[in-house]
C-alpha cells in the first residue's frame, strides 16, 4: 500500500555520521528537511555493525561532527560505547528525528514539470507489512556515506568451505573464537583490529596481507594529520615513514611490505587508510598472528584454504574484513552525471559535494568524518542561500 506523499524542502538520506551532521547543519538554518534512515538506529554503522572494543582509527578532532565537538573528558581514541552516546546526545540537541525504517528504493528529478526530487521508499522493519512511501523536496541529500553494503569478494570454492563465513560487520567478540583456528581476509584497520581482537581472546589468528601496508604508531598519526596544515603532504610523509622505519623496523621478516609511495599520498589517491596501530603489531611480532599472503582458492572438500605461495592450512572461521560498496547508483536515477558504474563520485574533492538539480553528497569525498561534516555545512548553507534569493 503506497502512503500519501510527504512534501518538504530537503531530503536527507542516511541517519549516519553524515546525515547527522547534514541534519543538524539545516536545523540550525531553520530549513525544514526529511531525514531518511533504512535501519531501526542512527549510526548503524557503529550501533550494529561494529565489534565490542572498536575504537576510532583517528584521534577525535578529527571525527566530530558539525557544530558539537566531542566532550574533553573522552580518551583522544573514542571507545565505542561512547561514541553512540556522542550521537545520542547530538541528535538529541539538534532534535534530529529520523524516519526509520524507511529503504530508498528510487530517486528521481522531475525536470520537465514541477522541478522536485521525488523519493520512493519501502517500509522495512516491524509494523508497516512492506508499504510504500513518497516524499518530495527541491534539494535531494545522499548522506549513505562510503561504507553502506558490505562487500565479500569472489573466491574459488567458498561455498564449499565447510567453516563458518562471515564479513567482519558481523563479527562482535573473539570470545567464542578461543583456541579456533579463525583466518581474517583484509589488512585495513578493520581488519587489523579484528585479527588483534581474535589472539588477545585466544584464537589461532592469521591474516591475508595481500598488499603493501603501512603501519604508523596513533601518536605519529594525530602529529601527521596537525602537520599536514604548516608542511607539505610529501614532507610529511616522509617523517611518517621514517618513524615507522624507527618503530616497527623491517616489516618484511613477518611477511609485510611497506609501499613505495608514502601513507597520506596514497590515502589521497586510493582512500585507503595506513593501518593505525592499536596493539596489533606486537602480536604479529610475537607470532600470537599470523601473515598470510593473497587467498587463492577452497579446495575442493571445503575442508582447506590454499594461498598464493602454494601452502595449504585448515581453518574454522574465514572472517571478511573486505570493506564496502555504495549502493546509491542504483536507486538513484539518471545518475550518470555524478556516479561512476562502481558506485564512486566522478566529480574530485573539494567538488564532489554539490551535484546538478538540487543534487548534494556528504561523506562521499573520501575524506573521513570531518570530511562529511564539511560537506554538510558547505549543503546546508548552499540550500539556505538559494531559498533565500
Amino acid at each position: 500500500m503506497t502512503t500519501g506523499v510527504e512534501q518538504t524542502v530537503a531530503i536527507v538520506v542516511g541517519a549516519g555520521p553524515a546525515g547527522l551532521s547534514t541534519a543538524a547543519s539545516l536545523h540550525k538554518l531553520s530549513i525544514p528537511y526529511i531525514l531518511l534512515e533504512r535501519e531501526d538506529c542512527i549510526a548503524s554503522l557503529f550501533n550494529k555493525k561494529a565489534f565490542d572494543r572498536f575504537h576510532l582509527h583517528l584521534p577525535k578532532r578529527f571525527c566530530q561532527l558539525a557544530h558539537m565537538p566531542f566532550p574533553p573528558n573522552l580518551p583522544t581514541f573514542v571507545p565505542r560505547a561512547e561514541l553512540l552516546k556522542y550521537y545520542d546526545d547530538y541528535a538529541c540537541r539538534f532534535e534530529i528525528k529520523p524516519k526509520f525504517g524507511n529503504l530508498v528504493k528510487s530517486a528521481k528529478y522531475d525536470e520537465e514539470d514541477r522541478k522536485i526530487w521525488k523519493v520512493e521508499t519501502k517500509i522495512v522493519g516491524d509494523g508497516d507489512g512492506g508499504g510504500v512511501r513518497c516524499y518530495e523536496a527541491r534539494y535531494l541529500v545522499v548522506a549513505t556515506g562510503e561504507n553502506c553494503e558490505p562487500f565479500i569478494p569472489e573466491v574459488d570454492g567458498l561455498s564449499e568451505f565447510k567453516g563458518e563465513v562471515i564479513h567482519s560487520t558481523q563479527y562482535k567478540s573473539g570470545k567464542k573464537y578461543e583456541n579456533k583456528n579463525v583466518l581474517v581476509v583484509g589488512a585495513g584497520n578493520s581488519g587489523m583490529e579484528v585479527a588483534h581482537d581474535l589472539s588477545e581472546y585466544g584464537a589461532k589468528t592469521s591474516i591475508v596481507v595481500r598488499s603493501p601496508i603501512h603501519i604508523i604508531s596513533k601518536w605519529s598519526v594525530t602529529i601527521g594529520l596537525l602537520l599536514l596544515k604548516k608542511l607539505s603532504l610529501n614532507v610529511v610523509d616522509t617523517l611518517l615513514v621514517w618513524s615507522s622505519k624507527l618503530m616497527y623496523g623491517d616489516i618484511t621478516k613477518y611477511g609485510m611490505q611497506r609501499p613505495k609511495e608514502g601513507p597520506f599520498l596514497i590515502k589521497v589517491r586510493t582512500n585507503k587508510y595506513p593501518v593505525i596501530d592499536m596493539g596489533v603489531f606486537e602480536n604479529i611480532k610475537s607470532g600470537k598472528i599470523q601473515v598470510l599472503p593473497a587467498l587463492k582458492r577452497i579446495k575442493s572438500g571445503g575442508d582447506e584454504v590454499v594461498f598464493e605461495n602454494g601452502k595449504c592450512y585448515q581453518f574454522d572461521t574465514i572472517i571478511f574484513a573486505t570493506g564496502f560498496k555504495t549502493s546509491t547508483h542504483l536507486w538513484l536515477q539518471g545518475n550518470d552525471w555524478y556516479f561512476n558504474k562502481d558506485g564512486t563520485s566522478k566529480a574530485m574533492f573539494p567538488n564532489n559535494w554539490k551535484g546538478e538539480n538540487g543534487f548534494y553528497c556528504a561523506g562521499l569525498a573520501g575524506t573521513g568524518l570531518i570530511g562529511a561534516a564539511m560537506d554538510a555545512q558547505k549543503i546546508a548553507d548552499d540550500i539556505f542561500n538559494l531559498i533565500s534569493k
